[in-house]
Parts: C-alpha cells; structure tokens; sequence
C-alpha cells in the first residue's frame, strides 16, 4: 500500500501507542495506518483493546506513549472536540439520540455542532437554519430515513435508530468516520442494509468499523486488522484474515462476542 494513487494515501497513522490502566495494559506499542477512502475493521475477543483504541484516536484517551498523526499532523495530545473538528468523527455502541426530539432536529443539532465558530456550545453557527437544515434531510435521504424526519427519533425502530447515529455523525463532515458496532441487535435484514450503506459511504469517507457479525466484516472490509491484548495479532486482507490459522485460535473460532 504505497502506491501514488489517491486511495492509497494515509491518513491516519498510529505510530508506537501504548495505553496503561494501573496494572493492565490495554494498547502496547501498537501501530497502525489507515488509508483515505477505504474501510478497515478492527476485530478482536473481549479485552483486545478495540474501544481503547477509538478513544485515543478521537482524544477521549491520551496515550502513555507513542504518536497519532492525521494528514502528517500530531494530533496525538489534542483534546476531543479539536480532533473532533479535524474531521475525526465517532458513533458509539450505546445509543447517543435525543429521543424525545424529531429525528430531523437530531440530526441538525448535531450538525449545529460541526459548523460552530468555536468548540463553544455557545458559538455561533457558520450557516443559516435552511442551511443546516438542507445538509440534515440529504443525509436522511441517503440513510432512508426521510420519510420518518418528522418522528420522534425514541420511536423508530432499533435499526433506524442506529442509522440516524450514522446521519448524526455524517453530517458532522467526517473525514475518517468511526462506527463502533453499528449493527448490534439489528434483525438480519437490517444487518444487510446497514453493510451496505457503510459499504457505500466508505467511497467518499475513510471509514473505522469495530463489528462482531464476522459475515458484515468479511464481506465489506477492504482491510481487516485483529487485535490481542492490545497488540496487533495480524492486519491484512479479508480472505487472508479468514484463513489465518491464529485468527481462528484466537477469535474467529471462538463464539464468544466481546
């Protein structure tokens, strides 16, 4: 992966991280690089290091040691909302939407916050309502959920609530998108569905997915990276991934989801 080519460049790169828990290390001497517009998941048993890792890219965690660099800069001792307006944007496993508010004023809240003159939650916004508004019922068509913007987001359906997470964060303007288990307790059907928008917006977004269903992984991935105790127990190919007899040992054969 060090061709010319624009999908092929880095955008991320994790150099040297090590994070310590007092007597646990959950990251040790781990890097890693991730390339613009591509997918790339992140699997591993419990107590790999997975969600540790997303919270020292998006700045919720400060390393002990080593680097973080987006596009060649040192982001690696920047606060969450900085990185947050470097581009880096992040869902979470539990449900983050104001349910008692219309999924269209989810998505545009969350938008307000993108498009701030400040970190301040008292700043003033970049673009008028119409605007915002305008960027929030686009993403709603792409994640087919226009039709429901009226609706109280508590009322969707598990799988559309998951899905206007993803709104939520794209209208944030990511440039490296990170989806922690966007299809936990989705029915098979939407399972399929939500692969394949993730699948689609990796064409415009470099995208970070930590995911159990190994079928979604296997079958949108175009890198696949496992994780063991916080270091890299091997990153490459999907279909290398799936053969590799370590793998299987240690996560693939093992039907315990973490």
């Amino acid at each position: 992966m060090t061709g010319t080519s624009p999908d092929f460049r880095p955008i991320l790169e994790l150099k040297n991280l090590t994070k310590i828990f007092g007597g646990l290390t959950a990251i040790h001497d781990l890097s890693l690089t991730f390339y613009s517009q591509k997918l790339q998941s992140i699997i591993g048993p419990n107590g790999a290091g997975k969600t540790t890792l997303f919270n020292l890219i998006t700045g919720m965690f400060s390393p002990d040691s080593g680097h973080i660099f987006l596009k060649g800069e040192d982001i690696t001792h920047l606060s969450a909302p900085e990185i947050f307006r470097r581009r880096i944007v992040r869902t979470f496993q539990i449900s983050s939407i104001f349910p008692q508010l219309t999924v269209l004023k989810n998505a545009e809240i969350a938008a307000q916050g993108r498009h701030r003159t400040s970190n301040s939650p008292w700043g003033r916004s970049k673009l008028t309502r119409k605007q915002i508004q305008d960027i929030c019922i686009e993403h709603l068509k792409k994640l087919k959920l226009s039709d429901q913007r009226e609706q109280k987001a508590g009322l969707l359906a598990y799988g559309d609530k998951r899905r206007l997470e993803i709104v939520m964060a794209l209208v944030s303007d990511p440039e490296v998108l990170l989806l922690d288990e966007p299809t936990a307790g989705m029915s098979p059907e939407e399972t399929r569905e939500s692969a394949q928008l993730i699948r689609e917006l990796s064409r415009n977004v470099t995208v970070l997915l930590v995911e159990h269903d190994m079928k979604v992984v296997m079958g949108i991935s175009d890198r696949v990276t496992v994780l063991n105790r916080g270091s890299i127990l091997v990153d490459g190919d999907p279909r290398d991934i799936q053969k590799n007899s370590e793998v299987q040992s240690v996560y693939l054969g093992n039907p315990a989801r973490s």
